[in-house]
């Protein structure tokens, strides 16, 4: 009875380990498949777009739909990659892709109210300091960091 014990243990083992993908590669295969290193710099310019007709004291109402719109979709479009196969890159960066959606729907409608206004920047913000978290540990979780 020990053996076979013994022999079901050895062999469970040798199959986990068969399936042992590590965080690097599987992070790699992650940012490869969301296209992230790719697309990152595009919701990156859709943040200073939004925020730049924000600040602009005379920018019309669909000027503001159309650029915190697209943010919007963006956003979510990259929210719907997650998770990553790190937890802590997942957390971060979901925080980074709520914050940009909460601040695209204050953009949206924040063509007369200063308050919006201001509100929508903060949210922007905010989620560029969780994105440049977010990247920076996928960037460790790639083995990408220096």
């Amino acid at each position: 009875m020990k053996k076979r014990a013994v022999a079901l243990l050895a062999a469970g083992l040798l199959l986990a380990a068969c399936g042992t993908v590590s965080l690097a590669t599987a992070s790699k295969s992650w940012v490869k498949q969301s296209q992230f290193y790719t697309n990152l710099p595009t919701l990156k310019k859709d943040v200073r777009n939004s925020a730049a007709q924000l600040r602009n004291a005379n920018v019309t109402a669909n000027s503001l739909h159309t650029v915190c719109g697209v943010l919007l979709m963006d956003s979510e479009q990259f929210n719907s990659s997650l998770p990553t196969p790190d937890n802590q890159a997942t957390t971060l960066l979901s925080k980074a892709f709520n914050d940009f959606g909460a601040g695209a729907n204050k953009c949206y409608g924040a063509q007369k109210s200063p308050r919006a206004r201001v509100s929508a920047l903060h949210w922007f913000s905010r989620g560029m300091a969780a994105l440049s978290e977010g990247t920076a540990r996928i960037n460790v979780a790639t083995g990408a960091a220096p």
